[in-house]
């Protein structure tokens, strides 16, 4: 597949783009060159290669999923600039 002036005039036109004639150019060879990029994509034959799906085999070691009774309140307040005991006390934002 090419780019050609009219696909590129198109693309300016939906990204809301004004190019300059020597801009349009350079773009449309480097549009041109990335699809020939992409393209060198599909040469290798893949058909026998199977997908990877992890990096490396290593297993991740997980813990044991217990649920805790996580009331540190009173930890939470001392470690605040400001509080009454029950709130966190923040500067005022809006009058």
């Amino acid at each position: 597949m090419q780019i050609d002036r009219a696909l590129l005039l198109r693309i300016e036109h939906l990204a809301r783009l004004e190019l300059s004639e020597a801009s349009r150019e350079t773009i449309l060879q480097d549009m041109n060159k990335i699809l020939d990029m992409v393209e060198k994509l599909n040469e290798p034959d893949t058909e026998m290669v199977e997908p990877l799906v992890y990096v490396n085999e290593a297993v991740q070691p997980l813990r044991e999923d217990v649920a805790e009774d996580w009331n540190q309140r009173d930890a939470a307040f001392r470690n605040a600039p400001s509080s009454d005991g029950s709130f966190f006390k923040v500067p005022k934002m809006m009058e």
